[in-house]
C-alpha cells in the first residue's frame, strides 16, 4: 500500500511537471509488458519512444507478444503501433535507434512444451511511417544479448543466448550496407540477461547468467555471473576490440537491470535487476522467486570505478534496456517486486508516471 501511495503521489508531481512544461513525462504503457525492447530517437526535434514484444500479464508461453507501442512527446499516452510481422510472439529482443530508424534484433519463441527458439529477424521500424522493413538475419540469432551503437552507424551485439547455450560472439550490423561482420569475441563467460551500454569507443558489459555446471539429473544449472569487462573498439577498425577485466559491482550478480551509456556524465547507467537467475515467469531455475532490485549503478570513466547511485524507491528487473528523455533515464515495462508484469515507466530520479 505504502508503494502505491507513493507512486500516486509522485505521479501527480509529474504531471504537474508536464503541464508546465518542466518535463517530459512517459506514462504506463497501455498493455503491461515485461521483457520488452525499447528505443528511443528524435525526429525533427520530437522524442519517439517505442517498446517491441515481451511478455503480458499472464506469464505463459501463450502470453509472448509481438505488439508495439510508441510515445510521442508532447502527447500523454503510448498509441498502438502494427504488430512486428512475425508469426509469434518473443521475449528478449533488442532494440536500438541509428539516424530516423529503430533497429529490432531477434529474441525467443516459447513453445508449449516449454521449449525456446532464438529467432534471426532483423527489423528496421519507422516511427513516422510506421512500417517495419525486413533487413539481413543474424548470422547466429541470440536473444537476450547486450547492444549498443557505434558511430551512428555500427550495432553491435554482445554475447547472448543462441538456442542451446551462450556464445562468446561480437556480431557488428552495419546500418548502410545491411550487413554483418564479426569484431573481437567477448573474452568473459558467455552469458545471456546481462547489461551494458557504450561512450564514444567504449563499452561496459556487467553481470548476465551463465550455465555454471549440472544437478545431479544431469541437468544444466543457471547462475547469475558477477562479471564486469570494459571494451575498447579500435578507432580505425571498428572490428577490432581490446577488453580490460573490471572490478565486481557490488552485490552476488545482476540479471536483466537496464544498462545505457550517457556520454553527458561520461557514464554508463544500470538500474534495477536480480541477483536470481530465473525463467521468463519470474520464478528461479532453482525454485525460488526472484526479487527485484532498487538499486542504480554507474561505470565512471572519469573515476575508472564504479559508482553506487541513489536507489529507486520501486524496485523492477526483466529489462531490456532503458530510453533517456531530458537527460533523465527511464524503464518501461519489467517485473515488479511481487513479479507482476507491470507497463510502469520508472524514471531515475525516483519519479513514477501515471
Amino acid at each position: 500500500m505504502k508503494i502505491k501511495l507513493l507512486g500516486a503521489l509522485i505521479g501527480t508531481l509529474m504531471v504537474s511537471k508536464l503541464a508546465s512544461g518542466m518535463e517530459t513525462c512517459l506514462p504506463p504503457l497501455p498493455e503491461p509488458h515485461a521483457n520488452n525492447a525499447v528505443a528511443s530517437l528524435t525526429i525533427n526535434d520530437k522524442l519517439y519512444v517505442v517498446s517491441f514484444a515481451g511478455l503480458r500479464e499472464g506469464k505463459t508461453w501463450r502470453d509472448t507478444s509481438k505488439s508495439a507501442y510508441m510515445f510521442i512527446e508532447g502527447n500523454r499516452t503510448w498509441k498502438k503501433m502494427p504488430d512486428i510481422p512475425v508469426q509469434e510472439g518473443r521475449l528478449a529482443a533488442s532494440a536500438e535507434a541509428v539516424a530516423d530508424k529503430i533497429y529490432l534484433f531477434g529474441g525467443y519463441t516459447v513453445a508449449e512444451d516449454g521449449s525456446e527458439f532464438s529467432t534471426p529477424e532483423v527489423f528496421s521500424f519507422d516511427p513516422v511511417g510506421q512500417t517495419y522493413t525486413r533487413l539481413s538475419d543474424m548470422p547466429t540469432p541470440v536473444d537476450d544479448m547486450v547492444t549498443f551503437v557505434y558511430q551512428n552507424r555500427y550495432i553491435y551485439l554482445v554475447s547472448g543466448w543462441h538456442d542451446t547455450g551462450n556464445v562468446s560472439q561480437v556480431q557488428v550490423y552495419d546500418t548502410k550496407t545491411d550487413s554483418w561482420f564479426r569484431a573481437t569475441d567477448y573474452p568473459g563467460t558467455p552469458v545471456f540477461g546481462h547489461a551494458g551500454g557504450i561512450v564514444r569507443n567504449q563499452f561496459i558489459i556487467a553481470d548476465g547468467v551463465a550455465v555454471v555446471g549440472k544437478d545431479d539429473n544431469g541437468r544444466r544449472v543457471f547462475d547469475t555471473v558477477n562479471e564486469g569487462w570494459l571494451g575498447t573498439i579500435d578507432q580505425n577498425d571498428p572490428a577490432i576490440i581490446t577488453y580490460r577485466k573490471l572490478p565486481q559491482l557490488p552485490g552476488r550478480g545482476h540479471y536483466r537491470m537496464a544498462g545505457a551509456g550517457d556520454t553527458a556524465r561520461n557514464q554508463v547507467i544500470f538500474m534495477g535487476g536480480t541477483p536470481t537467475a530465473y525463467n521468463y515467469n519470474g520464478i528461479g531455475y532453482n525454485g525460488k522467486p526472484a526479487e527485484a532490485s532498487e538499486h542504480m549503478y554507474a561505470w565512471s570513466f572519469e573515476r575508472n570505478n564504479w559508482l553506487l547511485l541513489n536507489d529507486r524507491p520501486i524496485p523492477s528487473m526483466d529489462h531490456r534496456g532503458m530510453v533517456q528523455v531530458d537527460g533523465n533515464w527511464w524503464t518501461i515495462g519489467g517485473l515488479d517486486r511481487n513479479r507482476a508484469v507491470t507497463g510502469a515507466g520508472l524514471s531515475e530520479k525516483l519519479v513514477v508516471c501515471q
